[in-house]
């Protein structure tokens, strides 16, 4: 597969409707406007959204797994607040839902899978505006442009300013 190296992300006013979609995150907080285009996207489907955050997983001590270094317990309780807040959302806008964490390295690879595990027809993650290229790879905060890169799938960003 060819990497979508400038590939841009669905306007959010172009959503498509969708029977299944993942609404994932490399930690941040879901905004009200990632949840509300969820709702656009599977309402008219009645379909379902999965919820997926990722709790950062810090590295390896000599090459092997470090406790110390996996997420704190308020780490984690930050993420199960994030992912409660979203399915409650979803659930009151009438809209099936359900989610997880993941505490991972590499958060595209996990979205990714789980996209096409749950065969996801979009992917909605929230965005920081697009850094450029030798600055976006040392970013956390870019990781929905490396799952935009990766996929095939139709991945929309929602950036807080609205640009993508």
């Amino acid at each position: 597969m060819i990497r979508n190296l400038f590939g841009r992300s669905q306007p959010a006013g172009d959503a498509q409707v969708a029977h299944s979609v993942l609404i994932a995150s490399e930690g941040r907080r879901f905004s009200k406007d990632v949840i509300d285009l969820a709702v656009r996207m599977v309402r008219a489907q009645g379909g379902h959204a999965r919820v997926l955050t990722i709790a950062r997983l810090w590295g390896t001590g000599f090459g092997l797994p470090n406790p110390g270094l996996r997420p704190s317990k308020r780490e984690m309780a930050e993420q199960q607040d994030n992912v409660s807040w979203a399915i409650e959302q979803l659930e009151n806008a009438g809209v099936s839902a359900d989610g997880h964490i993941v505490t991972t390295r590499n958060p595209r690879k996990s979205i990714l899978n789980e996209a096409k595990r749950q065969k996801c027809e979009a992917i909605i993650m929230g965005a920081d505006p697009r850094r450029p290229w030798l600055i976006r790879s040392m970013m956390w905060s870019q990781e929905p442009y490396r799952v935009l890169a990766r996929t095939r799938i139709p991945v929309h960003l929602v950036c807080p300013t609205g640009q993508h």
